[in-house]
């Protein structure tokens, strides 16, 4: 057997751990199927001190993870620190500039610095692998870039944030409200102490920016993602959601136009009967669509030490191998040029739920607007009556403009009888 292929990690945390205790425990099938052992011969963490449950002795210690690229013992460095600058940034550009690949689990890193570092694999013949960034153990990378090399992808889809759908599974299901849901989910462990990186949509928009450059093979463009989080669904918007037919998810949802390629994370209402709406609790899924195979979907496991572990021995196994593939599944000159697609010129269907004085005339007010927009109604609910008190009204439109959506939402805003901001979700056919 040939000799053991040494391995940098940088960061011991949980998936870093996680990566050491899998070599170990499955040493033997690890070699097997490397054609060689992988072993970890050198380590980076901010805490030397601290009892991580694992045998270290014998690694060696770097303070400075940079200093990781330069040990000449080292063949490929594990970067696990996270974060789109600082050390991670620095690490993987010292250890692509010294030849060395690089295997990372960091989603901000490659939304954002993507095209840079697969300009410098490229440049230096070295792999850039990241199984690992999005949605944790689906082997989602391996299936965009290789499984599905035939076929022109249209649209790539998924949950691909574990916190954001534990928190809309257990709204759903227990008829609680976010912020209480949220809290639960903190003590759990499920949501950062500073969730906002997760609920706002970002970690999200961070996958779906390194979905999308492999699906239509262009350079990562997470700067053209429209991003919003899960911070204004309400208890109320998941009941209704039910009694329509649908479920809220939070969604990144990908797809080529002829006008190029639009990239979103919004919530969105889908039909109970789609496969993705059944997707509950911590689990991700992703779905591609592609011209030859039609739609696969991928569900799993999209955090934790053993699924992420999993992605990152993947990707050295391959390297062991020998088996590379272009970052973006080809050569930088071969990668598309398709402009993005502004949020303005989505069209689609529609949920609006308003909070209206209940008074004659209202709902007269308000289709009036809609209809003045050019927005078509599909569907209004409205239950009981409470003359001057505040009610809500569901309005579900067929599909319309983006912009001509928002407009109508502007004016309604301004009505006397909207006593608070107007909410939206869109709806989406699966």
């Amino acid at each position: 057997m040939s000799r053991p292929l040494s391995v940098a990690v940088a960061g011991l945390g949980t998936v870093g751990g996680g990566v050491l205790r899998l070599l170990r425990d499955n040493a033997d099938l690890v070699s097997a199927r490397a054609g060689r052992p992988i072993a970890v011969t050198a380590v980076s963490a901010r805490d030397r001190t601290r009892d991580r449950g694992l045998p270290l002795g014998g690694l060696r210690w770097y303070e400075d993870p940079v200093a990781l690229a330069a040990d000449p013992a080292v063949d490929v460095v594990v970067e696990l620190i996270g974060g789109a600058e600082g050390p991670a940034r620095a690490l993987a550009q010292a250890a692509l500039g010294a030849g060395k690949p690089v295997v990372t689990a960091n989603k901000a890193l490659l939304a954002v610095h993507g095209a840079e570092l697969a300009a410098a694999a490229e440049r230096e013949g070295v792999a850039l692998a990241f199984e690992a960034a999005v949605a944790g153990g689906i082997p989602v990378i391996k299936a965009l870039r290789e499984g599905l090399a035939g076929n022109r992808i249209t649209r790539v889809s998924g949950i691909l944030n574990g916190t954001c759908n534990y928190i809309l599974t257990v709204m759903r299901e227990r008829g609680r409200e976010f912020a209480e849901v949220l809290a639960d989910a903190q003590r759990l462990g499920y949501a950062e102490a500073d969730p906002s990186f997760d609920i706002d949509g970002i970690d999200a928009a961070h996958k779906l920016a390194i979905l999308a450059a492999l699906a239509f093979g262009r350079p990562v463009a997470f700067a053209e993602v429209h991003v919003e989080g899960i911070r204004g669904v309400s208890a109320l918007d998941i009941a209704y959601a039910t009694e329509l037919g649908y479920r809220i998810k939070l969604l990144g949802i990908a797809s080529a136009r002829e006008a190029g390629v639009e990239a979103r994370v919004h919530p969105c209402m889908v039909p109970e009967a789609a496969p993705i709406a059944r997707v509950d609790g911590v689990f991700n899924a992703v779905v591609a669509e592609g011209d030859q195979v039609g739609r696969v979907m991928l569900e799993g496991r999209g955090a934790g030490a053993g699924p992420t572990a999993s992605a990152v021995v993947a990707d050295l196994i391959d390297i062991a191998r020998g088996r590379a593939t272009p970052v973006w599944g080809a050569a930088s000159g071969a990668l598309s040029t398709a402009p993005s697609v502004p949020m303005s010129a989505h069209v689609g269907a529609y949920y609006l739920r308003l909070m209206v004085v209940d008074r004659p005339g209202v709902i007269a007010d308000v289709t009036a607007v809609l209809r003045d927009a050019g927005v078509s109604l599909e569907s209004m609910l409205q239950r009981g009556r409470s003359p001057g008190e505040a009610v809500p009204v569901v309005l579900v439109t067929h599909e319309t403009g983006e912009t001509a959506m928002r407009a109508a939402l502007d004016r309604i805003s301004t009505l006397d009888a909207v006593l608070e901001a107007p909410t939206l979700i869109r709806i989406e056919a699966a």
